[in-house]
């Protein structure tokens, strides 16, 4: 049997200050750790209450506690989700961590309280706290400047490109045609810098929900190649797109997103040879790979290729082709769906991406396509358009553009201003409406109330860079087109003759 001054030894040495009391608090025990964590002797402790020990704000509660667990006695750390305090010689407090067990002494009972000060792992705690907020409030703030700072950009986009398309059509110099085409390809590049970083904000916000279905690869691919085929050719580089028969099971259109961002970025490092794009089935998922034969990526250097703004030998002062962002929205598409992408370089030989999908659940011989665009011919002359857009230079742009393609054009700055234009002429044929108006209006709020006076469901494409779900959700009414800003001239003609001739 282990004598009592084995006993006392051993918790003498313990690490946490130990003290053993009765049923009635009084201390009967306490180790040398004692006057370390409180500044008591051990002799000033043994023979008072343990409420010593506490701040005077919790004795009489503690009273009560204490007999509570005198009662049904079993070992248990104190104070469960509550944050306890202990009170030092000097009357300073500190928070602590208490544990309990139950030591049977004949018909006695006694409790050991082992004590250990936790102020480090609480100031620890609180800083990772503060560090979380401090992330999460970053990323907001990052979000909300790049909604903002894409929308207020669009604005004077949507406004050149209204005007590059005019003046398109009614220039017919080849040196003025040739500064226009010139200004377009501007105006293109702006734009899908702005789609880009919409794209991070949408998936950092998470506005962007998977809608998954079976589809065919091919069908996808056929888009590629007509996409890419061009471009490539532009370059002098053979683009290569194998047949594929096989389906697969996620989202078409965020899949085409990543494929075309992996594509485009292809063709942009490969200087000479060839691009290709190919399917095979591997095991049970389907992959597949977009290889070139680029400038490669140095080993070192493949960790970093989804990082925003990053670019493969692209130092801070040099002149930038692109600005880095397609691999950043790839990493986040591929995450969205749950996917897997691998990357294999060698520089000076090339590069290929592999991304690997589920297989089809069940293959369907309904292919999967995104919707063509209607032929652009030109509208029939006095079909009625009711043009509703806030910024001044947008809205009188886009009248300007249509009136020119042979439109008559009503024009309102508000959603006011809407409802009186459409009770004073009811032969509206479509309505084209930002989303965002002045105040709280929304385009919404425009095409239900032009439909109430109109009494019908009248075509209407709503033009915005806001891809909620609410948004998302008015894709359901068949006579309505959404379209993010900004749109060209030749893409916002091609919606409206989707809607006025649905046969053509």
């Amino acid at each position: 049997m282990l004598s009592a001054e084995l006993v006392r030894s051993v918790l003498d040495s313990a690490p946490d200050a130990m003290i053993i009391i009765d049923s009635a608090g009084e201390v009967l025990f306490a180790n040398h750790q004692i006057a370390a964590l409180f500044g008591y002797a051990p002799e000033n402790v043994v023979g008072r209450k343990v409420e010593m020990l506490l701040p005077e704000r919790f004795r009489q509660r503690h009273v009560g506690h204490r007999s509570n667990y005198a009662e049904a006695g079993r070992v248990r750390p104190m104070g469960i989700g509550l944050e306890l305090f202990a009170r030092r010689a000097d009357g300073t407090e500190f928070p602590v961590e208490i544990s309990l067990s139950p030591i049977q002494d004949g018909d006695t009972l006694l409790i050991a309280a082992a004590i250990r000060d936790v102020t480090e792992r609480m100031r620890v705690q609180r800083e990772l706290q503060e560090a979380r907020a401090d992330a999460d409030r970053a990323n907001l703030a990052k979000s909300r400047f790049l909604a903002t700072a894409s929308h207020d950009l669009r604005q004077p986009l949507q406004t050149l490109g209204m005007l590059n398309g005019t003046l398109r059509r009614l220039i017919d110099g080849a040196d003025a045609s040739d500064a226009l085409e010139q200004q377009s390809l501007a105006i293109g590049a702006m734009s899908r810098l702005l789609n880009a970083l919409l794209d991070i904000s949408k998936l950092e916000s998470g506005a962007v929900k998977p809608d998954v279905t079976d589809f065919r690869v091919a069908a996808l691919f056929d888009e590629l190649r007509g996409e890419f085929a061009s471009l490539a050719r532009s370059k002098g580089l053979h683009f290569t797109v194998e047949a594929a028969a096989e389906s697969v099971h996620s989202d078409p259109s965020l899949v085409g997103q990543i494929l075309r961002n992996l594509v485009a970025n292809a063709i942009k490092y490969t200087r000479s040879g060839s691009v290709w794009l190919c399917c095979h089935r591997d095991s049970n998922a389907v992959r597949i790979e977009v290889r070139d034969s680029g400038i490669g990526i140095p080993r070192d250097q493949l960790n970093l290729i989804y990082d925003e703004f990053y670019q493969v030998g692209m130092s801070a002062n040099t002149s930038r082709d692109g600005y880095g962002l397609g691999l950043s929205i790839v990493h986040r598409l591929v995450k969205l769906l749950g996917l897997r992408i691998d990357v294999q370089s060698e520089v000076g030989v090339g590069s290929t991406f592999a991304l690997s999908l589920p297989v089809a659940d069940a293959v369907s011989e309904t292919t999967w396509a995104r919707p063509a665009p209607a032929p652009l011919t030109r509208a029939n002359v006095q079909r009625h358009v009711l043009l509703v857009e806030d910024d001044t230079g947008v809205r009188n742009a886009t009248r300007v553009f249509l009136k020119g393609e042979g439109f008559r054009v009503t024009a309102a700055a508000s959603l006011s201003e809407a409802i009186l234009r459409a009770s004073e002429t009811r032969d509206i044929d479509i309505i084209v409406s930002d989303f965002h108006l002045g105040g709280d209006e929304t385009g919404t709020d425009v095409i239900a109330s032009v439909r109430k006076i109109l009494n019908r469901a009248t075509a209407a494409v709503l033009v915005t860079g806001d891809t909620s779900s609410a948004v998302r959700e008015l894709g359901r009414d068949a006579q309505l087109r959404i379209t993010s800003k900004p749109i060209n001239a030749d893409e916002m003609l091609a919606l409206i003759k989707e809607l006025l001739d649905p046969a053509a």
